[in-house]
This record gives structure tokens, C-alpha cells and sequence, in this order.
């Protein structure tokens, strides 16, 4: 596999079994006796995991933890002890370690938690990877996900970029339209040119008209001088045209006429003006069941919707979160001038078992007041149940989160509670991907078969009712 791993730990036989027991597993293994050893090493060549004992000589295995990310950021680190207390391990999570065991531990279970630390390693090179391609010299904003359904969207935006035709952009409220709204304008041909957007939801119906395609002087009553609308601002350039279904209907024929034609008319004005523009459209509206409801025109919709770009809702891929917590605690830090390194586990289990009705545009808002919260470099559950207790719940809706009581209106389900609940269904889902197959969907999962059997049986889960189903 090629991974270099940094082992220091200042028992030798229990040193050179690890060492033996990583090298034979494909892993780069090298080791020191102490934090100041381990210190050299790093500072002598690069490791993808430093992973360390707490109990040493000199420095302790957690004081390591803030000295090897300073030294190395990318670094991941594993600590591991056999004087295992709760304390200990909040504490090696918040100075930024990856992980945390206690002896004895089986190395199975060490390696599979080692090969999802690389697999995470892998997911931020190649997502910063993504980040250079999209953020060519055009400056197109960062895309944030690996799910399939982000793959497509990015293909989808390299696809189209290029191609000077009308972009339909599409998906709930909170996805990230404006965001890919962006990057089709900057890796397209008018990059240079201007980008002017408009809401059409929050312009008063009797001005919407005069903001899109401007007016005449003495047109109405107030139109004191000429006024260039953002058809005209747009020149050259792309015009984002975003909650698209609110457009009222009567302005629909001359945004008809602006797409099929390239003119428009001022307000008032008596000859056409030629445009060159591109058009993007986002709405969170299905356009098709406004064509039916005839509030919204037909031939508009099929004109619009040449090359359309729907967004999938963060609830269908949950797999980005990750990637995505990462992203936006970045940007927290320096908004904010903090210092996050990550959050709990027993916290992502709770961001899983959201269903996220407000997307991207909530998580980035969850995530900042938990950090408003927080006192320490790692976010903990504590941190967001009073955000998942605050929303707001749909008539007839239930909890987002799992077993939540219905008692007293939103009471947050128990920790435990909460991530057996997201065990079951991330098993649920492996099985389902996998046709039923035990041993395939306990490779999906990264888990022993023995060990998936174990956990079919608590949860009660029949595999075989998940044989013939399609993903």
C-alpha cells in the first residue's frame, strides 16, 4: 500500500510485534522509544499516521498529539494505552487525535481503524484535488463532496461550462445552487465577463419588470432617468436568474422572448435592445408540476431547462459529511478565530441522524453556533443537541433524530440510542447494496463477517429480506 506509519511506544517487544504485524499488513513501519524520538523521525521524513502510547518516558503520548500536528498537520495520529480512562480519551480527541484505544486491542480492529484513517487521508487529497480543478484562473468556487450524486454535479458543470446554452439549476432550498450557479459561470467562456444575479422571490411583482429589463425615463411615475436593467448589467457575461418559479406570469412572455430572440424592451422603450448573455435558472420548485398547475409557461420551462443540474439533498448523501464538517470548520476558524480540529465521534452520530431539511446552508449553520458553544478544539454532542432541539417540526412530522421521545415535544433521543439507530441502518444499506450477501456487505462495512452476524442478531435484522433488492 505504500502508507508510512510512525509507531512510538517505549515497550520494545510490544513495539517490534506491532511493527512486525503493520509491515506484514503492507504498511511503510518505522518506530521510536519516545515523543522526543518520534519528534526526530518526523522532522527526518514524512508519515501518513503517527501512532503513539500515553504512558512514556518524557513527554506523554497526548502532549505528542499538538506537537506532531504542529509539525504535521496532514499527519493523523492514534493513540493507544492501557491506563484507558474516559478522560483521557476526550482528551487525546480534543488536541486532534484521530482515534483512540486501549490495551489490549486486537489487530484486526487496529487495522481496519487504520485503513479508514488513510481512507480519509485519500478522501482530503482527492477532494483538494477537485478543489484545484474546479478553482481554475477563472476562480470557480469549491464543490464539496465525493458521493456519487456530487460526481455527477461536478461532471454535469464541466460538461455544460463550456457549452454557451441556458443552465437549469435545481434542488430544495440550502443545496448549493448559487455554488454551482458559480462554477458554471467561471469555467465557462464569459468568466471575464460579468455575473449578475436576482432573486426573483424577493423583488415586489411591480418592480420585477423594471430590476430585470430596466425603464425609460418618464415611463412611470418615478422613472426620473433611464435606468439599465440586469439583462443590460449582464452583458457579455451570465445572468443568474435564481428562484425561478416565483417569476409571475406575466413577465414570463418577455423573459421567453429575452432566451429564444436575445432582445428585451425597457419598460416604456419602443425598439429592442440586443443581449449577449447567458442564462442560468435555479429554483427549488418542481417547474414540471407549475407547467400542469399553468403557473408557470411550458414553452419557458423547455427552453430553460436545455442542460439541468439538480443537487441532491443532504440527507441522500450523508457520506459527504465529512468531507463537508471539514470544509466549513475551516472556514468557522477564520471567521470566527478559532481553532477546530474535528468533531466526536458520539457527535457525528447525531449530524447522521439528522435528516437535514435545510441542507448544506443549515449544516454550516449548526456547526458555527456548536463552535459559539464550544470551549475546546473538538466539537462534542453536547455541543449540538440544543441546535436539533430548536428546529422546528412540520405538522404531523417526527423526530429527525431516532428514537427521539414524542413526550414534551423534541427531546433528543439517548447518545446510545442515537448511534445504534445509525448502525442499524448503515447495515441495513450495506446489505441492500450487496444483494443480502453477509460476507460482501461485511467487507462494504469494513467489519468481520462473524462480527456483522453478531450485530444482525441485536438488531434483529433477517438479511434475506434484502436479497434481490437494488440499491
Amino acid at each position: 500500500m505504500g502508507e508510512n506509519i510512525l509507531v512510538i511506544e517505549d515497550d520494545a517487544a510490544f513495539r517490534e510485534m506491532l511493527v512486525e504485524a503493520l509491515t506484514a499488513k503492507g504498511f511503510e513501519t518505522q518506530c521510536a522509544g519516545s515523543v522526543e524520538e518520534g519528534l526526530q523521525r518526523l522532522g527526518e521524513a514524512p508519515f501518513d499516521l503517527v501512532l503513539t502510547d500515553v504512558m512514556l518516558p518524557g513527554k506523554s503520548g497526548i502532549e505528542a498529539i499538538s506537537l506532531i500536528r504542529d509539525m504535521a498537520p496532514a499527519t493523523d495520529v492514534i493513540v493507544m494505552t492501557g491506563y484507558s480512562t474516559r478522560e483521557k480519551a476526550l482528551e487525546a480527541v480534543r488536541r486532534g487525535a484521530y482515534d483512540f484505544f486501549s490495551k489490549p486491542f486486537s489487530l484486526t480492529e487496529l487495522e481496519i481503524v487504520i485503513r479508514r484513517a488513510v481512507e480519509r487521508r485519500g478522501l482530503r487529497a482527492e477532494l483538494a484535488s477537485l478543489r484545484t480543478r474546479l478553482r481554475t484562473a477563472r476562480g470557480a468556487p469549491a464543490i464539496v463532496g465525493q458521493s456519487e450524486g456530487m460526481r455527477r454535479v461536478v461532471e454535469l458543470i464541466h460538461r455544460v461550462a463550456g457549452l454557451d446554452t441556458t443552465v437549469l439549476v435545481t434542488g430544495e432550498s440550502g443545496t448549493g445552487k448559487e455554488v454551482v450557479s458559480d462554477a458554471v459561470h467561471a469555467l465557462s467562456k464569459r468568466a471575464t465577463g460579468p455575473f449578475v444575479k436576482v432573486n426573483c422571490a424577493a423583488i415586489p411583482e411591480n418592480l420585477l419588470e423594471s430590476e430585470l429589463f430596466g425603464h425609460e425615463k418618464g415611463a412611470f411615475t418615478g422613472a426620473l432617468a433611464l435606468k439599465k436593467g440586469k439583462f443590460e448589467l449582464a452583458q457579455g457575461g451570465s445572468l443568474m436568474l435564481d428562484e425561478l418559479g416565483d417569476m409571475p406570469l406575466f413577465l414570463q412572455p418577455k423573459l421567453l422572448r429575452a432566451v429564444e430572440q436575445k432582445q428585451i424592451e425597457r419598460v416604456g422603450g419602443a425598439r429592442p435592445i440586443d443581449i449577449d448573455i447567458r442564462i442560468i435558472a435555479a429554483t427549488n420548485q418542481e417547474l414540471p408540476q407549475l407547467v400542469a398547475e399553468k403557473k408557470f409557461r411550458a414553452d419557458l420551462y423547455y427552453r430553460l431547462s436545455v442542460a439541468v443540474i439538480r443537487i441532491p439533498p443532504l440527507r441522500e448523501r450523508k457520506e459527504d459529511l465529512p468531507l463537508l464538517v471539514e470544509h466549513f470548520l475551516s472556514r468557522i476558524n477564520v471567521k470566527l478565530g478559532l481553532d477546530l480540529r474535528g468533531v466526536t465521534r458520539e457527535a457525528m452520530g447525531l449530524l447522521y441522524a439528522h435528516d437535514w431539511p435545510g441542507n448544506v446552508r443549515q449544516l454550516a449553520n449548526v456547526l458555527e453556533r456548536a463552535a459559539i458553544m464550544s470551549t475546546g478544539e473538538v466539537l462534542e454532542a453536547e455541543h449540538f443537541r440544543d441546535a436539533f432541539q430548536a428546529r422546528p417540526r412540520a405538522a404531523g412530522q417526527g423526530d429527525c433524530l431516532p428514537g427521539a421521545a414524542e413526550a414534551g415535544g423534541g427531546h433528543v433521543a439517548s447518545l446510545r440510542q442515537t448511534l445504534e439507530d445509525v448502525e442499524r441502518s448503515m447495515i441495513e444499506s450495506a446489505l441492500a447494496k450487496k444483494d443480502g450477501v453477509q460476507k460482501d456487505a461485511a467487507a462494504l462495512l469494513g467489519i468481520s463477517p462473524k462480527n456483522l452476524w453478531n450485530k444482525l442478531q441485536k438488531h434483529g435484522i433477517d438479511p434475506a429480506r434484502f436479497s434481490g433488492q437494488v440499491a
